[in-house]
């Protein structure tokens, strides 16, 4: 939680001004039973009403500054609340933003989402009650105690006795209950993780006809959230009647040992009321103080596991993108020099905390404007490979280099600049189409878009629809269809204008003569663009001017689709089992 103090820089006069209001209240609030003392002592024992009547009214005078101090400290305590919570909402997206594939993987999507939500909820509802209450009722407590001393010491030593047997209860019952707040977060992950799989695989799930199976799943992990939130709950409502208890027995001390000395004449009816007024004060401020605890406890739980986000840095490092002129010069003049276009040198990859390389000694080169495909079965390392160029993940040996220069050594802005990805799942966000097909390239005409959606064979459906660029998009694409989809994410990645396009098998919901129009108008279209073709299909790539053939992370051919057929045992066998003898030849 420390650590996420700093997002209350902007807000340091709010965090002294909510607390100090909130001490000012409780100071009007200690003279009361004070007042009720005078009140008893000299009003009602003279029968003197017009004294009783302007105690009386010191009484509301006292409420009203109380009500003002406490409506002044809520609002200092929201707007540092809320403007830490903004910041810092702000901020964790940023970095989640800015973790490579790599962590996001590791730490699971419906993790983040979790502590974008509600740990961040949790943090910001704790802050605001510290900030109000965490001096208050400490203040009251032993407030209450030095008011009871400058009325009899006798019967103050109840309170001496009496606070630090609360103190006990209620910090030892925070100490236990602390541990188990996180286990409760952690397996509200499991609750989220279970809901989202339900809503974003809704259509596969019916497909199957697994409701059931998913409700019951669904039941399994939230009966076990909800037992460990009432395990926890149980030893945290122990509070309650344990400090009722010991504040009740103080009472009783209290009329006990005051009440001797009312009958010695020692002290008045008033003061023992009095005193009674502060133990229940104290009784009061101590429930406060329990729900507060068990408040911050989530809190400090959520900020811990807010801080474990932060603490995860990114494996991707970007390089310093200052470069002066010299240096710049002379990269251009080596990058001149050099005819391949991306370079692949003994490449081994492996994923985050896996036990194989994924790939393995992957060694090829590629000249500018040549079309490379990519093939081979499910899992061989297709999609690792290309998601290496624009350094979606890094190498664990060899190098990739673009232009002759080795990815790492390019600001991570100025590599992808250069490079064009459709990825295999077809993402579109919300909004209208000209805005989606502005991602790569912000200030592209409609021109420019139109021309792009040409080359992906989209500009016919698009006309279809009779709002031209001004499309709505539903969240995803919902509206669209998953051919459709394809083709917009490709347009989208061509209105970029990049030097290195990478198609991740990003055509197969397309049909076979969609598919063959693609690939032409992208041949001619884009000549002196360097394409890469990931697919399971053999026609995709078998006009490649060199395909590459993976199988479980090694390349086990290279060449023309004539040449692979024969020095290919795998390619061929794939050319056989989708292609005829007249196709594949």
């Amino acid at each position: 939680m420390k650590k996420l103090l700093r997002y209350l820089k902007g807000y340091e006069l709010e965090s002294v001004l909510g607390p100090l209001f909130k001490m000012l209240e409780a100071s009007f609030e200690l003279f009361v039973p004070l007042v009720m003392a005078q009140i008893i002592d000299v009003g009602i024992k003279n029968y003197d009403v017009s004294y009783i009547l302007k105690m009386g009214g010191i009484l509301v005078l006292l409420g009203i500054i109380g009500l003002t101090c406490s409506l002044t400290a809520q609002f200092f305590s929201a707007k540092a609340a809320v403007g830490f919570s903004t910041a810092l909402r702000n901020d964790l997206f940023a970095h989640i933003g800015h973790l490579s594939y790599s962590e996001q993987d590791v730490i699971g999507t419906a993790t983040l989402i979790t502590r974008m939500t509600s740990d961040v909820n949790q943090v910001q509802s704790g802050l605001n009650l510290a900030l109000r209450l965490l001096l208050r009722s400490p203040f009251i407590v032993f407030g209450a105690m030095v008011m009871a001393f400058t009325v009899n010491r006798e019967a103050a030593m109840v309170f001496v006795v009496a606070i630090p047997a609360l103190s006990v209860v209620v910090f030892g019952i925070m100490a236990i209950s602390m541990p188990l707040y996180k286990k409760v977060q952690r397996q509200l992950d499991q609750v989220t993780l279970a809901t989202r799989e339900n809503l974003t695989g809704a259509r596969v799930i019916r497909a199957f006809n697994r409701q059931e199976d998913e409700i019951h799943r669904f039941d399994a992990s939230n009966d076990l959230l909800v037992r460990f939130q009432i395990f926890v709950g149980k030893i945290s409502a122990l509070m309650n009647p344990i400090t009722y208890v010991i504040i009740n027995l103080a009472i009783i001390a209290v009329i006990w040992i005051s009440g001797k000395q009312v009958d010695a004449g020692i002290i008045t009816q008033g003061e023992t009321v009095a005193l009674v007024n502060y133990m229940s004060q104290i009784l009061v401020e101590l429930i406060k103080l329990a729900n507060l605890i068990v408040s911050i406890s989530k809190a400090l739980a959520c900020a811990n596991r807010i801080s474990t986000v932060f603490e995860e840095k990114s494996s991707i490092v970007d390089p310093a993108a200052g470069q002066d002129k010299k240096q710049t010069d002379q990269i251009s003049k080596e990058t001149d020099s050099v005819s391949a276009k991306v370079c692949f040198r003994q490449v081994n990859f492996a994923y985050k905390k896996a036990k194989e390389d994924s790939l393995i000694q992957i060694d090829f080169t590629v000249k500018q404007g040549q079309t490379i495909g990519v093939i081979g079965g499910t899992g061989s390392g297709k999609s690792s490979l290309v998601n290496l160029i624009p350094r979606f993940y890094d190498v664990r040996e060899g190098a990739v280099l673009v232009d002759g220069r080795d990815v790492r050594e390019y600001p991570l802005t100025e590599l992808r600049q250069k490079i064009g990805v459709v990825p295999q799942k077809a993402v579109l966000f919300k909004g209208t189409l000209r805005e989606n097909m502005k991602w790569g390239k912000k200030e592209a005409s409609d021109e420019e878009i139109y021309h792009a959606l040409d080359l992906a064979q989209a500009r016919e459906f698009v006309d279809s629809k009779e709002k031209g660029l001004d499309l709505q998009i539903d969240q995803n694409g919902k509206n669209l269809s998953g051919g459709q989809r394809q083709r917009l994410t490709i347009a989208r990645a061509l209105v970029k204008q990049p030097e290195i396009l990478i198609m991740d098998d990003s055509a197969s919901a397309l049909d076979f003569a969609t598919d063959a129009k693609l690939r032409q108008a992208i041949r001619e279209g884009t000549k002196e663009m360097t394409v890469f073709i990931v697919s399971q299909r053999a026609t995709t790539i078998k006009n490649a001017d060199q395909i590459l053939v993976l199988d479980d992370g090694h390349v086990v051919g290279c060449g023309t689709h004539q040449e692979l057929l024969k020095s290919c045992e795998i390619y061929r066998e794939i050319c056989l089992s989708q292609l005829s003898e007249e196709e594949v030849l």
